[in-house]
């Protein structure tokens, strides 16, 4: 797709009145059914519970980020949220010229004074997935399937990976990214082909930490009689009967809390702080049986107290290729 020109996404953005908030969602959409879906969740029920209303644009090319961002800004737009770390040196250019407006990012790190920086302890989430996996699998062999090869993406293969082994010692993961540029975040076809090659090898559970692309995954799950693990958001009902739960990130609760309180500086969100969590519902609760709750429940007990550390790839990946 060709980079809209200025004009363009001028007329995309809407005009509405100074000092609405402004979300800016990145590529793959805001019905990816995943990472940015989770995010319109939350600003949506901030919308209902405040009847405000804010700006949005989708990012759809790489090139859009700084015109998107400085285009809110010049609106008047406050706070303006940026979904996704790939908007962290946009968004830190756009701050910088304009110092009194507030600015956010969900999934990144910026340090500025005027800037929210949200992560997520995605790998102590992995870590429960992984060990339900490994309870559940009957093969022994587990598998992982990333979007965008990024250090990003290795933290939930890393966690995912150590909650598996700490379950079962001889238990084996095999791993693929799907590419290594963005539209590794919307391609339901190859994560499909790899799910299969998974399966092939024995396979019996597989994670998806792929955006769009997981979409693909559970679908080849679905068709092998195969359990998958979805990912940022609630996915079990996308294949209900296969999907074995889904590795929660509280996009959602992070964006509605910048709306409703903004703070400046760096925040993370883990299982303590119920950023991540693991999935039960109606589509899943007779997957996972009241002892496999009941060891899950342990687990993370111990990593919220600090008895069970879990390695963090972003930080010191060497830890992870010990484990």
């Amino acid at each position: 797709m060709k980079a809209l020109t200025f004009a363009a996404m001028t007329a995309l953005i809407s005009p509405m009145a100074l000092a609405a908030p402004a979300v800016i969602f990145d590529m793959g959409g805001k019905f990816d059914k995943s990472f940015n879906e989770s995010a319109y969740r939350g600003v949506e029920k901030w919308k209902a519970e405040t009847g405000q209303t804010y700006l949005e644009f989708e990012i759809s090319n790489d090139t859009q980020r700084v015109q998107a961002l400085r285009r809110m800004a010049e609106k008047g737009a406050s706070p303006i949220i940026s979904i996704g770390f790939a908007q962290a040196s946009a968004l830190e250019q756009v701050a910088k010229q304009f110092p009194k407006t507030q600015f956010a990012i969900i999934d990144g790190v910026v340090n500025l004074p005027n800037v929210a920086s949200i992560t997520f302890k995605e790998h102590e989430g992995s870590y429960l997935v992984g060990a339900l996996a490994a309870m559940k699998s009957k093969t022994g062999k587990l598998g992982f399937v990333g979007g965008m090869d990024i250090p990003l993406i290795r933290k939930f293969q890393c966690g995912y990976e150590q909650g598996a082994r700490a379950a079962n010692p001889k238990v084996e993961v095999i791993s693929n990214m799907t590419g290594t540029t963005s539209s590794a975040w919307n391609d339901p076809s190859r994560g499909g082909e790899l799910a299969k090659a998974q399966f092939a090898k024995g396979v019996d559970v597989v994670f998806a930490a792929a955006g769009g692309t997981g979409t693909g995954v559970y679908q080849a799950a679905k068709d092998a009689g195969k359990f998958a693990i979805g990912v940022d958001s609630n996915q079990n009902h996308l294949q209900p009967g296969t999907m074995l739960t889904s590795m929660v990130k509280r996009v959602d609760v992070a964006v509605y809390n910048v709306l409703k309180g903004f703070k400046p500086g760096p925040q993370a969100l883990g299982l303590k702080e119920d950023g991540v969590m693991v999935a039960i519902d109606q589509h899943n609760d007779k997957l996972v049986t009241p002892d496999l709750r009941t060891k899950l429940d342990a687990i993370k007990a111990d990593i919220v107290a600090g008895k069970r550390p879990v390695a963090d790839f972003m930080a010191k990946p060497a830890d992870c290729a010990k484990k």
